[in-house]
């Protein structure tokens, strides 16, 4: 299965787009990880929204975000895939295709994440290095991790 890929800013977004990715953040994030959290928090305003299509289907999404917003570096944030796609190998595919946006977008080599410490290694192996210790961020664990190319 190949997905349609597309990037684009807020205000480019549909209101069908908009509503299916804060539907697929609300699952994941809100009801699947049992986390109640403001994730309506206006950076979506000036980032841009890196989605993978199946039809009609949000299947993989990212936030990404420039320098100076969530931190000094560049960022991607909101990493997801809908639950009935997982183990498919979209996570990396998604990850890979963020890197090289954020890249291009914002003209950077470096990027920071606020990665959930249980998928470390999975980031590590999209090429990012922890960076300090773990830490609470909405009752979850999590550890800052640097990309650098």
């Amino acid at each position: 299965m190949e997905l349609n890929w597309a990037c684009k800013k807020f205000e480019e977004l549909t209101v069908i787009e908009l509503y299916k990715i804060l539907q697929q953040r609300s699952d994941v994030f809100v009801v699947e990880q049992n986390c109640v959290y403001h994730d309506i928090d206006n950076k979506d305003l000036d980032a841009y929204h890196l989605m993978g299509w199946d039809k009609n289907e949000l299947v993989a999404y990212t936030r990404l975000i420039k320098p100076g917003i969530s931190y000094e570096e560049a960022s991607i944030g909101r990493v997801l895939t809908h639950i009935n796609y997982r183990r498919y190998g979209f996570g990396k595919e998604l990850m890979k295709r963020s890197i090289e946006q954020v890249k291009v977008l914002f003209m950077v080599k470096t990027i920071r994440i606020s990665a959930q410490c249980y998928l470390q290694r999975f980031y590590e192996e999209q090429g990012f290095i922890a960076q300090g210790e773990a830490y609470l961020e909405d009752d979850i664990p999590h550890i800052e991790m640097l990309y650098t190319s």
